[in-house]
């Protein structure tokens, strides 16, 4: 991120050659898209462009991946938005293409960088949170580069409802350990949590991601946190 708080990213338009991925971005995906210059236009317009009420809610999910749990999210509840966050443009298009073609109306993505998240969503205007699995960057010097970070949480917390939660896992301990002390610091309060969410109370109502089979197949457990904004 530049120091004008722009997107470090390549600029959709300015990429000459575009894959198929790239293209669905603008075409045949487009009525569920945005890129990165599309998006801050959504602001404080979520409810509109997704055709649903004003008091319904509208929940994120801070980097899709493959969008298993975009799309089940998505259809599990269609009475509640989802806007799924992703810079790749593959993981993208097969998370909104998940939704949509199993039947998802209340499901967008856009092309952005999360930790810009109040340029997308005006204050109060979010539900509920969902951060799995982000990259841990474990080497020491490239900590700066986590999503779970001081500044980012203050920036969750304020485009976020009274009530709205946090849902936080991953498979890395020492990223869990970190980010639950950044936890304790911010302005939420931690609903719950948990070093391995699948011998816990929490298990039942967790739905596995594809990185969550993978790994507790090769017997690593999942590290899982809630939060709470009061």
């Amino acid at each position: 991120m530049s120091r004008s708080g722009q997107l470090s990213i390549s600029r959709t338009k300015n990429i000459k050659r575009p894959n198929e991925y790239i293209l669905a971005l603008s075409g045949e995906f487009s009525p569920w898209t945005f890129d990165e210059e599309e998006a801050p236009k959504c602001k404080g317009r979520w409810r509109e462009i997704l055709n649903m009420p004003v008091d319904v809610p509208v929940d994120a999910e801070l980097g899709t991946g493959n969008g298993y749990h975009f799309a089940h999210q998505a259809l599990s509840h269609p009475h509640r938005g989802l806007i799924g966050f992703e810079l790749k443009y593959k993981p993208l298009i097969q998370s909104i293409r998940r939704a949509v073609r199993d039947g998802a109306k209340n499901a967008r993505a856009v092309r952005y960088n999360a930790a810009l998240i109040t340029n997308i969503f005006a204050a109060g205007e979010l539900d509920n949170i969902f951060i799995h699995f982000p990259d841990p960057w474990e080497k020491l010097r490239n900590h700066k580069h986590r999503m779970i970070q001081d500044e980012f949480l203050k920036r969750l917390h304020s485009v976020q409802k009274i009530g709205g939660r946090v849902e936080f896992k991953t498979d890395s301990r020492e990223y869990f350990d970190w980010a639950m002390e950044r936890f304790a610091r911010s302005p939420y309060e931690i609903a719950g949590h948990s070093f391995d969410l699948h011998r816990s109370e929490y298990a039942a109502r967790n739905y596995m991601t594809h990185f969550e089979k993978i790994f507790t197949k090769q017997g690593l457990p999942t590290h899982y946190a809630e939060l709470v904004k009061i």
